[in-house]
C-alpha cells in the first residue's frame, strides 16, 4: 500500500506576499515528496505496517523493527508534520471560539501567545518545528528537532511552524525572525479550533 502525495488544497500562491510561491511549490512538490518516498521505501519489506496510519506508527515507535525505526521517526515524522502544516496554513482568519478563550487563559491574551511561542521558534537551534499542544489537555509550547512529531511524546498538536531553513529561506534568507512574523498572517484560526475542540478532554 504505497502512499501517494495529494496536490495542496490551494494554488501555491496563496499565501502571498508572507509565503511565495515557489518556497511552497519546492516545500510540497520537493521535500514533502521526498520523505513520503523514503517512508515507503522503510516500510517495503513491512506489509502489515504499511496498512497501519503513520500517525499510529509515531505513537508507538517502540513497536516498529528496530531496523527501519530510524527511518520512520524521520521520513514518518516528515510526512504527517507536513500535512498538518499544510491544513493549518491559510490568509485571513481570525482567532475566535474556545481556542481563543483558552489561548488567553493560559497566555493572558493573544500577543502574550505568539511573544512566547516566536521566542520558543526563534530559539530552536538547527532545524525543527515548534508546537502548541494539548498536553493532558492543557495548552503548551514546545520545540521537536528535526522532524519529530508531539504525538510521539503523547501529546496532541493543534498548531506548528516548521523552521526548517527549506519553509522560508528562498523569501526570508537566514531572517527566521521575520518568517515568524509573517506565519501569523497565514494561520488557519478555524483548522486550529477544530483540532483544539476535537481533542480538549
Amino acid at each position: 500500500m504505497i502512499q501517494t502525495l495529494p496536490p495542496l488544497s490551494y494554488k501555491y500562491d496563496a499565501l502571498e506576499p508572507y509565503i511565495d510561491a515557489r518556497t511552497m511549490e519546492i516545500h510540497h512538490d520537493k521535500h514533502h515528496q521526498a520523505y513520503l518516498d523514503k517512508l515507503n521505501a522503510a516500510l517495503e519489506k513491512y506489509p502489515d505496517l504499511q496498512k497501519k496510519k503513520v500517525e499510529d506508527l509515531l505513537k508507538d515507535l517502540k513497536k516498529v523493527p528496530e531496523e527501519i525505526r530510524t527511518a520512520v521517526r524521520n521520513h514518518g515524522g516528515g510526512v504527517v508534520n507536513h500535512f498538518f502544516f499544510w491544513d493549518i496554513l491559510k490568509k485571513d482568519t481570525e482567532i475566535k471560539g474556545d481556542v481563543a478563550k483558552a489561548i488567553e487563559k493560559k497566555f493572558g491574551n493573544l500577543e502574550g501567545f505568539k511573544e512566547q511561542f516566536g521566542k520558543s521558534a526563534l530559539g530552536l537551534f538547527g532545524s525543527g518545528w515548534t508546537w502548541l499542544v494539548l498536553n493532558k489537555g492543557e495548552l503548551e509550547i514546545i520545540n521537536t528537532g528535526l522532524q519529530d512529531n508531539p504525538i510521539s511524546e503523547g501529546k496532541i498538536p493543534i498548531l506548528g511552524i516548521d523552521v526548517w531553513e527549506h519553509a522560508y529561506y528562498i523569501k526570508y534568507q537566514n531572517r527566521r525572525a521575520d518568517y515568524i512574523t509573517a506565519f501569523w498572517n497565514v494561520v488557519n484560526w478555524d483548522k486550529v479550533n477544530e483540532l483544539f475542540k476535537k481533542n480538549k478532554k
